[in-house]
């Protein structure tokens, strides 16, 4: 399934990138008015979990401390968020994946793929910002640094 293809992709990602920004620097903001690097990483872990449990699967949803800020905490929250989603996608054919479930941000309805793609385009934008915020750091990103 091309969908958990892409999913587990972003999955390595953003937890390469997540993992990659030292602890003493966890708390780093690009602007006073910015969000800290973890703040960035636990926004893509709670948004998620909103999104995800849209898509009525029947795995169990984790049990997530939605206001973690360590880092050990909070990669441990970005892991569980994103291993959840990948059962809750395998759960799922092409029809079901086509199926329409209340949109959240999306209007009155979306289809689930809708839904998973719209998590993934939100986890890209903030993966962007936090690459911004390890370049700052003096610190190659995984991804531009494979190896």
């Amino acid at each position: 399934c091309d969908v958990q293809a892409d999913w587990a992709r972003s999955m390595r990602l953003l937890t390469t990138t997540a993992e990659a920004m030292p602890e003493d620097k966890w708390t780093y903001k690009s602007t006073p008015a910015q969000r800290s690097f973890g703040e960035q990483v636990m926004h893509i872990v709670q948004i998620d979990q909103k999104l995800l449990a849209g898509l009525g699967g029947k795995s169990p949803a984790p049990q997530i401390n939605l206001k973690a800020t360590s880092k050990a905490e909070v990669v441990a929250a970005l892991r569980q968020s994103l291993e959840y989603g990948a059962a809750v996608i395998k759960e799922f054919d092409d029809q079901g994946l086509l199926e329409r479930v209340p949109g959240m941000f999306l209007g009155a309805s979306a289809s689930r793929v809708r839904l998973i793609n719209f998590s993934m385009s939100h986890s890209q934008d903030v993966y962007g910002q936090m690459v911004v915020y390890l370049r700052l750091n003096s610190i190659t990103p995984p991804a531009s640094n494979p190896a």
